[in-house]
């Protein structure tokens, strides 16, 4: 069955969390005189739900809730992780052709800030905090029973409106990327596929232990195990509604400025056209016009080989 929605962790998957969610608990460590003093301590309780694991780490169910207040206040406060490199891009290549979701024990607010602070906030059609449903495979139930969840939104305020509600996704529709053996756990109990990623708190063998179908090794990786043939090929992308070629993005950087600053413009400019001081918006996820359902593709995947291949291009017709 093909797929329909993908749901990131956050914390570790989607950013780099293991310093600074540390950093964050090292107040709550100190307020409740706990004894944690190794951060492999701290990562331990994500083996698990979050809290279960503190409320069997604190064995007193009153100061855990207390203490899990006391962190999640200092999250919303405090917590702004950049994201893994390269994630941003994967996040825009899948938002076009899947709905995509976030399921964290974290606070609320502390995702939206980060996600905001990323540009990739409205990449995602649902969030499932800790702080409003601590059980994430209550979470993962919802988006099964409700075909609404199925619902695209393309990095844009707006969520796609196809006319129809979609029929409820089945499990095997549903794919959950995470780094940590319990939520790999709780996806594997609901019955959706799992992909781990080795980044994170878990390693890939614990990983593929605990029931992960793939653990990939680098960001890229999801793209090619969840989207094989809607990755790029340089030049250019293809709808996959008609196969009309669609031309590469802009780049995200002031190429010309980059490429003269290191001396790579000297030749180009005497026999070729200057790449193009234009910046990529956000969303970066465009059509080709066809008007189709799957209408959206990824952008170039190096704007510094697509410029290269205009040149050639160029110089080749010019001869």
């Amino acid at each position: 069955m093909p797929i329909r929605t993908v749901i990131f962790d956050m914390d570790g998957t989607l950013v780099q969390s293991r310093g600074a969610a540390w950093e964050v608990f090292q107040d709550t460590v100190t307020k409740f005189n706990l004894n944690m003093t190794d951060p492999e301590q701290f990562f331990d309780l994500f083996r698990d739900n979050f809290f279960a694991g503190l409320k069997a780490y604190i064995g007193e169910p009153a100061k855990a809730d207390a203490v899990a207040e006391h962190f999640f206040t200092n999250l919303r406060k405090r917590y702004t992780p950049e994201l893994i490199p390269g994630m941003t891009d994967i996040v825009h290549a899948l938002a076009g052709h899947y709905s995509l979701a976030v399921i964290s024990t974290n606070a609320m607010d502390a995702i939206r800030r980060t996600l905001e602070h990323a540009g990739v906030a409205h990449c995602f059609a649902h969030v499932f905090a800790g702080d409003v449903e601590p059980n994430k495979s209550v979470s993962i139930q919802r988006i099964l029973a409700d075909p609404s969840y199925s619902t695209i939104r393309r990095c844009a305020p707006d969520y796609v409106e196809e006319g129809v509600l979609p029929a409820r996704a089945t499990a095997d529709q549903i794919v959950l990327v995470t780094d940590t053996v319990g939520d790999v756990r709780e996806g594997v109990q609901c019955g959706i596929r799992v992909v781990g990623v080795s980044w994170g708190m878990h390693s890939a063998a614990e990983l593929t232990a605990a029931g992960a179908e793939f653990v990939a090794l680098w960001p890229q990786e999801i793209v090619a195990r969840l989207l094989p043939d809607g990755s790029c090929t340089p030049g250019g992308c293809t709808c996959l509604s008609c196969d009309v070629p669609v031309a590469p993005a802009a780049p995200t950087r002031d190429v010309r400025a980059e490429a003269a600053a290191a001396g790579r413009l000297r030749r180009t400019r005497r026999s070729g056209p200057a790449p193009p001081p234009v910046q990529r918006p956000v969303a970066t996820a465009t059509g080709c016009g066809c008007a189709g359902p799957s209408c959206r593709s990824t952008p170039a995947a190096d704007p510094y080989l697509s410029y290269a291949l205009s040149i050639i291009a160029t110089r080749r017709h010019s001869s």
